[in-house]
């Protein structure tokens, strides 16, 4: 490792952790010869992964194509630099554990938009609208609907839940 002030090609590391999603290695870092201090993050890189687009094509797996896309779903949202690293990483372990030589694009975009639907509900909107290219007001509707249920579902479930916690409550006080 080189460092970052006078280019000495030899350095000591001082300290290494693991990232707080244990996908990527912080070490605290000295130079040997001038002294200065730094830290580098040594993250896992996919390799040897090709990605078949819509049209049969095949390129590499790019990382960036991936950040790109769901940086512009999550735009002026409130989302941390933190949060979105761990979503990206997140990403790129769900593809790295099919353990495939090729994913299509489609794959990956339902994966980003499974992690993205936990992080930010607004963000899997417009990643879904470009994704699945919706072509009217319907198309949003509909994925919304899938999102957020109605009070009417949402009153039906906790019906639901208050009968199975009274019958478990009756079985209970009979038992006595």
């Amino acid at each position: 490792m080189h460092c970052p002030a006078c280019n000495y090609d030899d350095t000591k590391v001082l300290d290494s952790r693991l990232s707080e999603n244990e996908n990527a290695v912080r070490r605290r870092r000295t130079c040997l010869k001038c002294k200065f201090r730094f830290s580098t993050l040594e993250e896992t890189e996919i390799l040897d992964l090709s990605v078949i687009k819509r049209d049969g094509r095949r390129e590499a797996y790019s990382r960036s194509k991936i950040e790109g896309g769901v940086l512009r779903a999550l735009e002026k949202r409130p989302v941390t630099k933190q949060e979105f690293r761990s979503l990206i990483s997140g990403i790129e372990r769900d593809i790295y554990v099919l353990n495939r030589p090729e994913i299509k694009t489609s794959e990956i975009g339902e994966i980003a938009m499974r992690h993205l639907q936990k992080v930010d509900q607004v963000a899997y909107i417009r990643f879904a609208s470009v994704y699945r290219a919706f072509t009217d007001v319907s198309n949003f509707r509909e994925e919304i609907s899938k999102l957020a249920p109605t009070r009417r579902q949402k009153s039906s479930r906790l019906k639901k839940k208050k009968i199975a916690l009274s019958r478990r409550r009756g079985r209970a006080t009979k038992k006595r």
